[in-house]
């Protein structure tokens, strides 16, 4: 049986993107410590491969598609 702490919600605030997000979050490739949201992380991870920023709005719309919001089922 889970722990009651694990069944407690964690809201954060992205502090790249300012939006509002749960879940996991990813670890800026900025500076290797501050957490972002997943959308951002996949945006960092896209911009380092030399993504544009109209694709990588579309790969997070192919992603929401498939997982839901912000990559949460």
């Amino acid at each position: 049986m889970k722990d009651n702490v694990d069944m407690i919600a964690r809201i954060s605030v992205c502090p790249r993107c300012g939006q509002a997000y749960h879940g996991r979050p990813a670890v800026s490739r900025e500076d290797g410590k501050t957490q972002i949201c997943p959308d951002c992380g996949t945006r960092e991870a896209l911009e380092s491969i030399g993504v544009d920023g109209k694709e990588q709005e579309q790969i997070l719309e192919a992603i929401h598609r498939c997982y839901g919001r912000h990559g949460q089922n």
